[in-house]
């Protein structure tokens, strides 16, 4: 018999230890990640006294792959118009929090005497807080219901977006050894272009995919379809020079706006629990526990770095984006520990190898100490707020529960100019992009193909032609999009003196436009600046007055708008989307929340107006998503049912109050349910019995017995169904069917 292969040993080592001290960790109500570390510890070299992994390289494939997964189903997590919603507030702080980590963590590595990389990825390290550590200690503490809780979720959502870019930087940053401020700005602008251009033409072409092969979609086809462009990506991210986990992280997104997201998310997660375990499960293999001990110090120091780093800064970034001083204390101790992300930015550095062995095993015994201390830190938040209350002189403690930027006016956010502006800056961003990455791969591509089968001018002529003719409907979009808008025309009635800037903002975009065409025309046929300027100008006229371009580019914006709000839509049809006025509560202090009615509640069958829920919790309950089914205004005489899902307005007290009351008013466990099994009696009735010349109704065998007549022989072989209303007589034979105790207390009656 032919021997397995070091692989399938390793895993099915892996995997065990794994589940077992995962099942250990489920029991202690430990995070899993951890688990998972320990069991990658457990199989390690490194633990001599058991067996250990064979092929540490396989291992490390796999859990490459893991890293890929991981961060595709973060992407299906996110959704850019959601962050767009969240407004300036969750920016403000997920910016200053890890602006001030990194600048701390680096200032920690150099105290210490690292090398200078190690001193940029440990700042990068120490900047992220695990989503999913936070999100479990909430939960586990009844919390995830609290206004604060949402806050922070949503800065990490922001963190977990500024990660990915962080990657991209600090592996641009890792293979140009020690780059300038130029380059750096190279990196960052050449990661915007190649986002907003896999995005925009992403969302062209794969939910126009989807949607004409949905009819040939199960869930066996959708997952393959799904994990086959998630590694296209991955390919096409690493031959532009990005990691292959940056671009998971970007198909992902793309998947994130289309209705079957849902599906997708559901589909993929067991491939992503597999390959992510053996990622944490990797992790757990490089710690050394000499390195542990040789470096003591440094990982109580970065520990104590990370609990009061992230806990002032944290606090102070929700300070500042217009948080009270309560709130973001709460919001800045609940985010004191690193996570998954602190690995997979490790995992780059001593992939690439740039950091030192050291740092790795150091990093995650970090993040074990700090995952252990997240409940005892949420916990000390109003403490540490009430002493400081009481220390500091009230004018103070007023003004931090008034500062930060959280308080613009309405009427500025929607200024016509600044809508305006932000508008054709977007479209010329973005259309400007396209045109570039068109022209890039016609000159890359399709010119040498050419110059092999015509003569050098020839081939310029044709593909310049092509070019344009490509680019065109993208270009006309740049000058003429937002000429015609209310905004425009709002602002060109208003005033005199805001015409000379619109038109100046035409003249721009229409100088942008000419530059494009300048530049194709230069490169492929060599004539005289005069005459070349005189054809772009030419071409731009006929961009501008052609109907057909107009056709192209407004079907074009059509199927990108269409294609990005596809998941919304089906999510107002399907009654899953949140009501719009959720962000514009005029009271601070109130907010939505979501609860689900559990199957064993006592409120299930009652009516809202029995259950008295606004008398008894204050709180409000404006909708109810039951299946497809939304219930928005429910009135008192709408009934509760199992599983329903209940959106309810209220402040964080009323709505803690009436979620304990919800968890705890259940029906009570049966402990004599074995009691409680159905049995059928046969009763045959005798001249002395009471029902003799009683009908089925009046006999009260079912009101006052609990029992229920299944049938009378009268003679017959087989069962015979009455009726209410036919008397019983002396002689009838009934088959009744109830439990064993209120069969005894029938017979009882009629002994």
């Amino acid at each position: 018999m032919a021997e397995l292969p070091n692989l399938i040993k390793d895993l099915a080592l892996i995997l065990s230890v794994a589940g077992l001290v995962t099942l250990l960790f489920k029991k202690l109500k430990q995070p899993l990640v951890l688990g998972y570390i320990v069991a990658g510890f457990l199989v390690s070299p490194n633990m001599p006294y058991l067996m250990s992994v064979v092929d540490k390289a396989d291992i490390q494939t796999w859990a490459d792959i893991g890293v890929m997964f991981l961060l595709f189903s973060l992407g299906l997590d996110f959704s850019i118009k959601k962050i767009l919603k969240m407004g300036m507030a969750p920016v403000i702080a997920a910016c200053t929090i890890i602006f001030c980590m990194m600048l701390l963590g680096n200032f920690v590595g150099r105290m210490f005497g690292w090398s200078n990389m190690d001193c940029i990825f440990l700042g990068g390290m120490l900047a992220m807080s695990s989503t999913t550590i936070i999100y479990k200690a909430f939960d586990d503490m009844g919390l995830r219901q609290q206004k604060f809780a949402g806050l922070v979720m949503s800065v990490l959502i922001l963190e977990d977006i500024l990660a990915i870019v962080m990657m991209v930087m600090l592996g641009a940053m890792a293979s140009g050894g020690n780059p300038d401020g130029g380059q750096l700005m190279e990196s960052i602008l050449k990661i915007g272009f190649m986002l907003v251009l896999w995005f925009v033409v992403g969302l062209l072409l794969i939910p126009s995919f989807l949607r004409r092969t949905r009819r040939l979609m199960n869930n066996e086809t959708l997952l393959v379809v799904s994990l086959a462009l998630c590694c296209l990506m991955a390919v096409i991210s690493s031959s532009a020079g990005f990691s292959s986990a940056f671009g998971a992280f970007v198909m992902g997104s793309i998947l994130a706006e289309t209705i079957e997201s849902e599906k997708i998310i559901r589909l993929v997660e067991p491939v992503k629990s597999l390959f992510g375990a053996i990622f944490f499960v990797s992790v757990g293999m490089l710690v050394d526990p000499k390195i542990l001990i040789d470096y003591a110090l440094p990982i109580v120091l970065l520990t104590l770095t990370i609990l009061l780093g992230q806990s002032i800064f944290g606090s102070m970034g929700f300070l500042l984006s217009g948080q009270p001083l309560k709130t973001a204390m709460k919001c800045g101790f609940s985010m004191a520990q690193i996570g998954e992300f602190a690995f997979i930015i490790a995992s780059l550095g001593l992939s690439m190898g740039v950091i030192a062995d050291f740092l790795y095993p150091v990093v995650v015994a970090v993040s074990v100490i700090t995952t252990f201390l997240t409940p005892y830190m949420i916990r000390a938040a109003e403490p540490v707020y009430s002493h400081l209350e009481r220390r500091l002189p009230k004018k103070w403690v007023r003004r931090l529960n008034h500062m930060g930027v959280g308080n613009i006016s309405g009427e500025q956010e929607h200024n016509l100019w600044k809508s305006y502006l932000s508008s054709i800056i977007l479209y010329t961003v973005v259309y400007s992009i396209l045109s570039t990455a068109v022209i890039m791969l016609m000159f890359r591509f399709f010119l040498p193909v050419a110059e092999g089968l015509l003569p050098k001018k020839g081939a310029d002529i044709l593909c310049g032609a092509l070019t344009l003719s490509f680019i065109a409907p993208f270009l006309r979009s740049i000058v003429m999009k937002k000429n015609h808008s209310n905004e425009f025309r709002s602002l060109w009635l208003h005033s005199h003196i805001n015409r000379l800037p619109l038109i100046f903002t035409v003249l721009v975009r229409m100088v942008i436009v000419l530059m494009f065409i300048f530049y194709v025309c230069n490169q492929l046929v060599r004539m005289r600046h005069a005459v070349l300027l005189s054809l772009a100008v030419g071409l731009l006229i006929v961009m501008i007055l052609s109907r057909r371009l107009k056709s192209q580019s407004i079907r074009l914006e059509r199927m990108f708008l269409q294609n990005l709000r596809s998941r919304e839509i089906a999510a107002q049809v399907q009654g899953h989307r949140r009501p719009l006025y959720e962000g514009h509560l005029l009271d601070r202090d109130i907010h939505i929340a979501d609860f689900i009615l559990p199957d064993d509640s006592l409120w299930a069958g009652q009516t809202l107006q029995r259950l008295q829920v606004s008398n008894r919790f204050g709180i409000h309950v404006s909708s109810i998503l039951r299946g497809r089914q939304r219930i928005n205004i429910p009135g008192g005489t709408t009934v509760l049912f199992p599983g329903d899902q209940i959106q309810a307005i209220g402040n964080d007290e009323q709505l803690r109050n009436f979620a304990e009351a919800l968890s705890t008013e259940l029906v009570k466990e049966d402990v004599d349910i074995e009691k409680r099994e159905m049995r059928l009696q046969r009763i045959r009735l005798t001249k002395s019995s009471p029902f003799v010349g009683k009908t089925l109704r009046e006999s009260g065998i079912r009101d006052n017995f609990n029992c229920m007549v299944v049938g009378v022989e009268e003679g017959q072989q087989n069962l015979t169904i009455i009726s209410s209303n036919r008397p019983f007589a002396e002689g009838d034979t009934l088959w009744i069917v109830g439990e064993e105790e209120h069969l005894r207390q029938l017979r009882a009656a009629l002994a």
